[in-house]
């Protein structure tokens, strides 16, 4: 299977797309991921999978505030997280994830 096939084929939007590369092996562009790379991978996501979890509203934020910096712009993520009962942008998450903008 070509590059270009492999890539029609596979979907490279959506929540899920990386992860099911890495369980494929196989990088969007066609091309094998190192085992390296997928080994290294493997192992930290091993680690996390152990990690005690705080709460899921801590953690809901904080992939809000992740993802959400990355399409949002920051006085509207603020507002949007004060209005769904989130606190708001702390200083240091604002110089992180829009600090260089």
């Amino acid at each position: 299977m070509t590059a270009e096939t492999n890539q029609v084929n596979q979907t490279t939007t959506g929540a899920d797309a990386i992860d099911e590369a890495i369980a494929r092996g196989i990088d969007f562009d066609g091309s094998p991921i190192p085992t390296a790379k997928l080994d290294l991978y493997t192992k930290v996501m091993a680690l996390e999978a152990n990690r005690q979890r705080s709460g899921v509203s801590n953690t809901m934020r904080s992939r809000i505030v992740r993802i959400g910096a990355k399409h949002i712009p920051q006085i509207e993520l603020d507002t949007l997280l004060v209005d769904a009962g989130f606190a708001p942008l702390k200083e240091k998450e604002i110089a992180f994830f829009y600090g260089g903008k």
